[in-house]
């Protein structure tokens, strides 16, 4: 495994972790830019995942920001649809079409989105329980299939609910995150036991010390007083690019591009 590789996890860890996200689109992307088996990718990615997430959700949970009654709705839909999302097998083409096309959302969601007001005193509003359970459906089926925790579709759709204030919002997609990356990877660790290629992923286990580490230090950073709004730019910046380049792998794979 290059050390580049490891290094660029590293990176991706500190970068997302530091505006709350635990990166696992961009893992898939490196993995594939590097030549990986795209059957083992979203293993890899949402085992990152979850390292990198679970220290923000402590934190959270610790500051009494995580309203998980709330939350329920959204959960109780995205569990089990992650994990038969991480069990549906994909083609490289639609996996590498299907990633390429997240990664672009999300880095264009980063890169536009206007920071939200701070105060905790905003108008909340609780969603019906089936708009909870059809968004979190929704995203959690995709989480599976493509190895992310679907976060960074899940924060959007808060904010124009007015679900919660935005340490809550933030809380809640940590949480999100955590619960379909576990889910999923356990999908994936069915599949990949079924196709007897789980063993594929062990000459990765590196990668998983570079997002402790870069996990924290961007933890660390996001709570300094950085600027945020630098930080996701340069988050948004290497989103896209990726997104570009896994695009353009996609029209090669289909025949779209000669």
């Amino acid at each position: 495994m290059p050390i580049v590789l490891a290094i660029l996890f590293f990176i991706t860890a500190m970068l997302y972790a530091a505006v709350g996200f635990g990166g696992g689109s961009t893992y898939n992307a490196l993995l594939i830019l590097n030549g990986t088996d795209y059957r083992i990718l979203p293993s890899i990615a949402l085992a990152c995942n979850i390292i990198v997430v679970t220290g923000g959700v402590i934190r959270f949970w610790r500051a009494g920001h995580l309203a998980l009654r709330r939350l329920a709705p959204f959960l109780v839909a995205s569990i089990p649809a992650a994990w038969l999302g991480g069990r549906i097998p994909v083609s490289e083409s639609l996996f590498t079409g299907i990633l390429g096309g997240t990664l672009l959302i999300s880095g264009l969601h980063l890169a536009f989105r206007s920071a939200p007001k701070t105060g905790t005193n905003a108008v909340q509003q609780r969603p019906a329980p089936l708009v909870g359970l059809g968004v979190g459906g929704s995203i959690g089926l995709l989480s599976g299939m493509v190895g992310i925790g679907g976060g960074i579709f899940l924060a959007p759709v808060l904010y124009f609910l007015k679900w919660g204030h935005p340490r809550q919002i933030a809380a809640a997609c940590s949480f999100f995150i955590l619960a379909n990356s576990l889910s999923g990877l356990a999908g994936q660790a069915m599949k990949l036991q079924d196709a007897q290629v789980l063993t594929l992923t062990l000459p990765y286990w590196p990668l998983l010390l570079s997002v402790l580490v870069g996990g924290q230090i961007g933890s660390w950073l996001g709570s300094k007083r950085l600027q945020p709004s630098v930080v996701k730019k340069l988050t948004a910046l290497l989103i896209l690019y990726v997104a570009v380049r896994l695009l353009i792998r996609w029209g090669g794979l289909t025949g779209l591009i000669g």
